[in-house]
């Protein structure tokens, strides 16, 4: 299995993904879906910024923040909860990291230009793609339809970053025939250590990436198509300064192959079939760490294959969404502790025990049209979670008898209402929801949290998190403005966090004690944005957002990484060929921290971004000159989600060159 992951494999083991033919939903019916830009030419990017990656693209939703430990591989939490509570996906595949530090997001493993949409969805309206308390994340990869007039298409960017000395390539390119369509894609990015506002290096801070994808589609009849995805991504020397270990190689190949059939008539519309494959490999590495006074290495496998079929239903003013998820995965990772003489091994324990997870669900959910103003929507899922540890007797040392298997019955109910009068729109719904926990909440020993310094060990034993949850939205929109407000409320219990045992020593020389995943009987989690927008003139144009967060335990003590009350504000001017963009965000003081998870006060902060960009056309070629720079005034600050407190980026001069054609 350590040996899949070749770049001859990409080539041997292309396999799927449904061809995006004819059938589109209404964006309306599709909640919180982030930027889609046009229908051939859709792309992932900012006002302020083209060459995004996939972690800055997100950051600009406000359902979205991260756990940030180095430059590289941001952890997203969605609705102010960290990654075991949502469901992140590609193309509804799902996906999990090697990494017991979470140093590998799905997010990953994909870039900017093979993206063409991010799909993401709140609370229980997710639990289309899994069992979530959160919300999903589905990162949608580029598909070409079939009979373009433009056979040939493509774009080429190239760009570089002052502060880290990034340098970039991305480069696309598509075929569309009547019959067959190509979808290629190849990405690399070289980042050294980047300087805070103070002008200091943030050492360890670098890192390298290469990724590449291809897609071959062909429409079997005039209602149907097959076709095959296969995605590569390799990350090498990638330093991560807020934690004791970085990098050294983290590759991962993500394959599919799909069938999709459309219908004319009758009651089903569409039926998309696919089945996928993906294998990542994961090794940390200490050496470059000479305060180290033991070396470590950790290195991890995961392999998952599984199965997505979604049908389409849609009669009269009733349409609907039903989807089988099944999946197997199986996670490995390993400690092997080293003297300072690497040719012994003093010691080897699993921190994922071969654990085997296997998830087989089914979802639906359902939409009445009511009237042209009104539409209701329920749906809901039954999943299925069996969890194996072949090294049970890791999990015994602290949970005797803990047993080797178990399953897990795992139900999710949502229900909304729209209203659209004239310029107003309102929505109301409620949601009630399992999830299992993940690999590391129940089977992992002693894994390192080097933000409050404590070994975690799992607990088989562990209740399913049941989620209740209310959300409303109210929101006016005319021709000049706009302003959309939203709330959500979640109400958990058997809240899964880390607990200090009174039992076993720590095995980490850098660790203060010992904690247990454990369940708290409740956790309250409230979440609030304000959007608005404002067409000043024909040329000029406002945009702002504010969100807040509010989270508590059974004891009304602070969650951690929760975000405070944070803030965005911009003007874009476009005249002609030329555009102007700047901006301002930040967030108040973080005053509402948690001590007993390690957490600490961090500052208020503001940060001021400008960029200006020139767009010009030869013949069929369409460029783009882009010039910015990120903290203007260089700044020198730390957020409540940088781990141990790492300071961000300094004043960061950009410039890129986009070329379509």
């Amino acid at each position: 299995m350590r040996k899949l992951l070749t770049i001859p494999i990409l080539c041997l083991g292309i396999f799927v993904h449904a061809q995006n033919m004819l059938l589109q939903r209404d964006s309306t019916k599709t909640l919180d879906e982030v930027n889609v830009i046009g229908v051939l030419n859709k792309k992932i990017e900012t006002d302020m910024k083209m060459a995004v990656s996939v972690d800055e693209f997100l950051a600009s939703s406000d359902h979205i923040s991260f756990i940030k430990r180095g430059a590289y591989a941001w952890e997203p939490l969605l609705n102010n909860m960290s990654t075991e509570r949502s469901t992140v996906t590609i193309d509804g595949m799902h996906i999990f990291g090697a990494c017991t530090d979470k140093m590998d997001p799905v997010t990953s493993y994909v870039e900017s230009n093979n993206l063409s949409t991010i799909d993401i969805k709140s609370g229980q309206e997710g639990s289309l793609h899994g069992a979530t308390v959160a919300g999903s994340i589905d990162l949608k990869r580029r598909t070409t339809p079939f009979g373009l007039g433009k056979k040939w298409s493509g774009a080429y960017q190239t760009g570089f970053e002052f502060n880290n000395q990034q340098f970039f390539n991305l480069g696309n390119v598509s075929y569309s025939g009547d019959k067959f369509v190509v979808d290629g894609s190849i990405s690399f990015r070289k980042a050294g250590n980047y300087t805070d506002g103070n002008n200091n290096e943030v050492k360890h801070s670098q890192y390298n990436k290469f990724n590449t994808s291809l897609a071959m589609a062909y429409k079997t009849s005039p209602l149907s198509s097959v076709r095959v995805d296969a995605l590569f991504d390799m990350a090498k020397d990638v330093g991560f300064p807020a934690l004791p270990m970085d990098l050294w190689l983290s590759r991962a190949i993500i394959t599919s192959a799909a069938y999709k059939q459309l219908f004319e008539d009758g009651l089903m519309r569409v039926w998309d079939t696919k089945i996928y494959f993906n294998a990542i490999e994961h090794y940390m590495d200490d050496t470059k760490r000479p305060e180290n006074l033991v070396h470590m290495d950790m290195p991890g496998w995961s392999t998952t294959y599984g199965l997505v079929s979604e049908v389409n239903l849609k009669k009269d003013n009733y349409t609907s969404e039903i989807q089988l998820n099944a999946y197997n995965n199986v996670s490995i990772a390993e400690m092997r502790m080293y003297p300072q003489d690497r040719g012994k091994r003093t010691m080897f324990a699993y921190s994922w025990p071969w654990v085997t997870t296997r998830f087989a669900g089914l979802s639906m959910n359902n939409f009445w049209d009511i009237s042209e103003r009104s539409q209701v929507n329920l749906g809901g899922s039954l999943g299925l979670n069996y969890n194996h540890s072949k090294y049970v007797e890791f999990n015994w040392i602290f949970h005797p008898g803990a047993p080797q298997e178990k399953t897990r019955i795992l139900p999710s109910l949502h229900a909304g209402y729209q209203l659209n009068i004239q310029s107003f729109n309102f929505s109301g719904g409620i949601g009630y929801g399992h999830r299992a926990p993940s690999v590391s909440e129940g089977y992992g020993y002693y894994i390192y949290n080097s933000f409050d310094r404590y070994d975690y060990i799992g607990n088989p034993d562990l209740k399913n998190e049941i989620s209740y949850e209310v959300n409303a939205s109210a929101g006016f929109t005319n021709d000049q403005m706009g302003i959309a407000a939203k709330v959500n409320y979640f109400y958990i219990q058997n809240y899964i966090i880390g607990r200090i045992l009174s039992l076993g020593s720590p095995m980490n020389y850098q660790s203060v004690g010992v904690k247990g995943y454990t369940s708290l009987d409740h956790a309250q989690i409230f979440n609030l944005s304000l959007n608005a927008h404002y067409h000043i003139l024909p040329q000029l144009h406002w945009e702002g957002m504010f969100t807040y967060a509010r989270a508590t335990d059974d004891h009304d003590g602070n969650l951690p990484f929760i975000r405070p009350f944070s803030y965005q504000t911009s003007l874009h001017f476009v005249h002609e060929k030329i555009g102007f963009q700047t901006s301002l965000n930040g967030d108040f003081a973080q005053i509402n921290y948690s001590p007993q998870y390690g957490e600490d006060q961090t500052p208020a902060y503001t940060i001021w971004n400008i960029s200006a960009d020139y767009t010009c056309n030869f013949k069929k070629v369409k460029a783009v000159l882009q010039v910015g720079a990120e903290n203007v005034l260089n700044a020198y600050y730390s957020t409540y989600a940088d781990w141990g407190n790492i300071p961000r980026m300094g004043r960061n001069i950009f410039t890129s060159v986009k070329i379509n054609f």
